[in-house]
Protein backbone atom coordinates (compact mmCIF):
# COMPACT_ATOMS: atom_id res chain seq x y z
CA UNK A 1 0.00 0.00 0.00
CA UNK A 2 1.54 3.52 -0.61
CA UNK A 3 1.99 5.32 2.23
CA UNK A 4 2.27 8.72 -0.01
CA UNK A 5 -0.35 11.22 2.23
CA UNK A 6 -2.98 12.00 0.79
CA UNK A 7 -3.26 15.73 0.58
CA UNK A 8 0.56 15.80 -1.78
CA UNK A 9 -0.44 13.06 -4.06
CA UNK A 10 3.28 14.51 -5.87
CA UNK A 11 5.01 12.79 -3.30
CA UNK A 12 7.84 11.09 -4.78
CA UNK A 13 8.14 7.17 -3.91
CA UNK A 14 11.01 6.58 -1.46
CA UNK A 15 12.39 3.45 -0.41
CA UNK A 16 11.61 2.49 3.29
CA UNK A 17 13.27 0.12 6.45
CA UNK A 18 10.84 -2.74 7.23
CA UNK A 19 9.34 -0.18 10.35
CA UNK A 20 8.71 2.52 7.66
CA UNK A 21 11.28 4.92 8.05
CA UNK A 22 13.39 6.33 5.39
CA UNK A 23 16.49 4.21 4.24
CA UNK A 24 18.22 6.88 2.84
CA UNK A 25 22.07 8.58 2.78
CA UNK A 26 24.72 7.53 5.72
CA UNK A 27 25.45 10.41 8.20
CA UNK A 28 28.34 11.45 6.59
CA UNK A 29 26.77 12.44 3.10
CA UNK A 30 27.58 15.81 2.09
CA UNK A 31 24.43 18.18 3.11
CA UNK A 32 23.36 21.15 1.03
CA UNK A 33 21.50 23.54 2.28
CA UNK A 34 18.23 23.69 0.54
CA UNK A 35 17.34 27.20 -0.80
CA UNK A 36 13.65 26.81 -2.26
CA UNK A 37 12.01 25.07 0.62
CA UNK A 38 7.97 26.34 0.69
CA UNK A 39 7.44 28.38 3.70
CA UNK A 40 4.85 26.06 5.59
CA UNK A 41 8.07 23.44 5.45
CA UNK A 42 10.24 26.33 6.77
CA UNK A 43 7.59 26.33 9.72
CA UNK A 44 6.98 22.42 10.17
CA UNK A 45 11.11 22.34 10.64
CA UNK A 46 10.99 24.79 13.23
CA UNK A 47 8.47 23.08 15.16
CA UNK A 48 10.31 19.83 14.59
CA UNK A 49 13.59 21.70 15.69
CA UNK A 50 11.78 22.75 19.02
CA UNK A 51 10.63 19.12 19.98
CA UNK A 52 13.73 17.51 19.11
CA UNK A 53 15.22 19.94 21.75
CA UNK A 54 13.39 18.13 24.22
CA UNK A 55 13.90 15.05 23.22
CA UNK A 56 17.79 15.67 23.39
CA UNK A 57 17.01 16.80 26.48
CA UNK A 58 14.99 13.62 28.03
CA UNK A 59 18.19 11.25 26.88
CA UNK A 60 16.27 10.38 23.59
CA UNK A 61 18.57 9.40 20.95
CA UNK A 62 16.66 8.52 18.04
CA UNK A 63 13.21 9.60 16.49
CA UNK A 64 10.72 7.78 14.13
CA UNK A 65 8.75 9.94 11.51
CA UNK A 66 5.42 8.63 13.24
CA UNK A 67 6.93 9.76 16.43
CA UNK A 68 7.53 13.07 15.67
CA UNK A 69 4.59 13.62 13.69
CA UNK A 70 2.39 12.49 16.84
CA UNK A 71 4.60 15.86 18.15
CA UNK A 72 3.45 18.29 15.78
CA UNK A 73 0.33 17.21 14.64
CA UNK A 74 1.09 16.17 11.07
CA UNK A 75 2.00 12.87 8.85
CA UNK A 76 4.50 10.44 8.73
CA UNK A 77 4.13 11.29 5.09
CA UNK A 78 4.67 14.41 5.79
CA UNK A 79 7.59 14.31 7.93
CA UNK A 80 9.27 12.17 5.60
CA UNK A 81 9.07 14.19 2.76
CA UNK A 82 10.17 17.79 4.68
CA UNK A 83 13.14 15.94 5.94
CA UNK A 84 13.69 14.21 2.57
CA UNK A 85 14.63 17.81 1.61
CA UNK A 86 17.71 18.00 3.75
CA UNK A 87 19.27 14.56 2.75
CA UNK A 88 18.16 13.07 5.55
CA UNK A 89 19.89 10.87 7.46
CA UNK A 90 17.25 7.72 8.54
CA UNK A 91 18.61 4.70 8.98
CA UNK A 92 16.79 1.43 8.69
CA UNK A 93 14.98 0.16 11.75
CA UNK A 94 16.16 3.22 13.72
CA UNK A 95 14.86 6.21 12.32
CA UNK A 96 16.55 9.46 12.85
CA UNK A 97 19.59 10.59 14.65
CA UNK A 98 18.35 12.97 16.68
CA UNK A 99 21.72 14.98 16.88
CA UNK A 100 22.64 14.74 13.03
CA UNK A 101 18.95 16.31 12.62
CA UNK A 102 19.38 18.61 15.05
CA UNK A 103 22.60 19.81 13.42
CA UNK A 104 20.54 19.70 9.66
CA UNK A 105 17.36 21.51 10.57
CA UNK A 106 19.24 23.93 12.37
CA UNK A 107 21.73 24.88 9.46
CA UNK A 108 18.70 25.43 7.66
CA UNK A 109 17.16 27.37 9.87
CA UNK A 110 19.97 30.13 10.81
CA UNK A 111 20.41 28.61 13.97
CA UNK A 112 23.46 26.35 13.60
CA UNK A 113 25.57 29.77 13.79
CA UNK A 114 24.74 32.38 16.63
CA UNK A 115 22.49 35.04 15.71
CA UNK A 116 22.71 38.55 17.33
CA UNK A 117 19.22 39.88 18.29
CA UNK A 118 18.27 43.50 19.75
CA UNK A 119 14.41 44.20 20.96
CA UNK A 120 13.53 48.09 20.21
CA UNK A 121 9.88 48.44 22.51
CA UNK A 122 9.94 47.10 26.14
CA UNK A 123 6.56 47.11 26.89
CA UNK A 124 4.46 44.09 28.35
CA UNK A 125 5.36 42.39 25.12
CA UNK A 126 8.89 43.17 25.11
CA UNK A 127 9.51 42.66 29.15
CA UNK A 128 8.48 39.06 28.83
CA UNK A 129 10.36 38.23 25.74
CA UNK A 130 13.40 39.75 27.61
CA UNK A 131 12.62 37.03 30.37
CA UNK A 132 12.47 34.18 27.95
CA UNK A 133 15.13 31.53 27.84
CA UNK A 134 14.92 29.87 25.31
CA UNK A 135 16.28 32.30 22.63
CA UNK A 136 20.18 31.45 23.09
CA UNK A 137 19.71 27.81 22.89
CA UNK A 138 18.39 28.12 19.57
CA UNK A 139 20.83 30.29 18.41
CA UNK A 140 19.65 33.44 19.41
CA UNK A 141 21.59 36.33 21.46
CA UNK A 142 19.71 39.30 22.67
CA UNK A 143 22.23 41.57 22.84
CA UNK A 144 20.23 45.06 23.29
CA UNK A 145 17.29 46.37 24.18
CA UNK A 146 15.54 50.00 23.50
CA UNK A 147 12.79 52.00 25.01
CA UNK A 148 12.19 55.40 25.21
CA UNK A 149 10.07 55.43 28.87
CA UNK A 150 12.30 57.10 30.68
CA UNK A 151 11.42 54.96 33.88
CA UNK A 152 12.69 51.44 32.17
CA UNK A 153 16.15 53.14 30.85
CA UNK A 154 18.82 52.11 32.60
CA UNK A 155 17.02 49.15 33.84
CA UNK A 156 17.84 46.39 33.38
CA UNK A 157 15.41 43.09 32.70
CA UNK A 158 16.62 38.98 32.33
CA UNK A 159 20.32 40.35 32.50
CA UNK A 160 19.88 42.85 29.52
CA UNK A 161 19.89 46.91 29.94
CA UNK A 162 17.27 49.23 28.54
CA UNK A 163 19.33 51.97 26.20
CA UNK A 164 17.39 55.20 25.29
CA UNK A 165 16.14 54.46 21.71
CA UNK A 166 17.41 57.63 20.57
CA UNK A 167 21.16 55.97 21.03
CA UNK A 168 19.76 53.00 18.83
CA UNK A 169 22.49 53.87 15.66
CA UNK A 170 24.84 54.66 17.85
CA UNK A 171 24.94 51.34 19.73
CA UNK A 172 24.42 49.09 16.78
CA UNK A 173 27.10 50.90 15.25
CA UNK A 174 29.66 49.78 17.96
CA UNK A 175 27.94 46.85 18.04
CA UNK A 176 26.50 45.54 15.14
CA UNK A 177 23.77 42.86 14.97
CA UNK A 178 21.61 40.72 12.09
CA UNK A 179 18.23 40.44 13.82
CA UNK A 180 15.58 42.97 15.32
CA UNK A 181 12.40 41.97 17.29
CA UNK A 182 10.32 45.13 16.94
CA UNK A 183 7.66 45.25 19.76
CA UNK A 184 6.64 49.29 19.55
CA UNK A 185 2.55 50.89 18.95
CA UNK A 186 1.60 50.42 15.17
CA UNK A 187 2.10 54.36 14.35
CA UNK A 188 6.18 54.13 15.01
CA UNK A 189 6.73 50.79 13.56
CA UNK A 190 7.04 52.06 9.93
CA UNK A 191 10.25 54.84 11.15
CA UNK A 192 11.56 52.51 13.30
CA UNK A 193 11.80 49.29 10.93
CA UNK A 194 13.54 52.42 8.25
CA UNK A 195 16.21 52.90 11.12
CA UNK A 196 16.50 49.55 12.08
CA UNK A 197 17.37 48.77 8.15
CA UNK A 198 19.79 51.86 8.12
CA UNK A 199 21.84 50.54 11.10
CA UNK A 200 22.33 47.47 9.50
CA UNK A 201 19.53 44.75 10.49
CA UNK A 202 18.99 42.57 7.65
CA UNK A 203 15.45 40.87 8.92
CA UNK A 204 12.76 41.93 11.67
CA UNK A 205 10.05 40.02 13.64
CA UNK A 206 7.64 42.49 14.04
CA UNK A 207 5.11 42.10 17.16
CA UNK A 208 3.51 45.94 15.82
CA UNK A 209 -0.17 45.27 14.27
CA UNK A 210 0.72 46.74 11.15
CA UNK A 211 2.23 44.99 8.29
CA UNK A 212 5.97 46.44 7.26
CA UNK A 213 7.47 46.46 3.68
CA UNK A 214 11.07 46.88 3.68
CA UNK A 215 13.61 47.06 1.14
CA UNK A 216 14.13 43.80 -1.25
CA UNK A 217 16.79 42.31 0.61
CA UNK A 218 15.51 42.79 4.46
CA UNK A 219 13.07 39.54 5.80
CA UNK A 220 10.52 40.53 7.47
CA UNK A 221 8.03 38.46 9.68
CA UNK A 222 4.84 40.12 10.84
CA UNK A 223 3.18 38.58 13.76
CA UNK A 224 -0.27 40.48 14.42
CA UNK A 225 -1.61 38.71 17.69
CA UNK A 226 -4.72 40.14 17.29
CA UNK A 227 -5.49 38.30 14.06
CA UNK A 228 -3.93 35.29 14.93
CA UNK A 229 -6.39 34.95 17.73
CA UNK A 230 -9.60 35.59 15.36
CA UNK A 231 -7.81 32.46 12.83
CA UNK A 232 -8.44 31.22 16.15
CA UNK A 233 -11.81 31.74 16.91
CA UNK A 234 -12.67 31.27 13.32
CA UNK A 235 -10.92 27.44 13.88
CA UNK A 236 -12.90 27.23 16.64
CA UNK A 237 -16.33 27.97 15.70
CA UNK A 238 -16.16 25.85 12.64
CA UNK A 239 -15.22 23.11 14.11
CA UNK A 240 -18.53 23.49 16.34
Amino acid sequence: MDDRDDNHPDEPRRHHGDNGEDHVGAEGDHFEIPHDLPQPAVGRLSLYYRELHRLLESDVTSVNSQQLGRMVDVSPAVVRRDLSALGTIGRRGVGYDIETLLGHIGSVLGSGVQWKVVLVGVGSLGDALLRYRGFERLGFLLSAAFDNDPARIGTSIGGIEIVDVERLETVLAQEPAELAILAVPAEHATDMAARLVASGINGILNFAPTTLRLPKGVAVVNVDLASELQRLAFSVQTNK
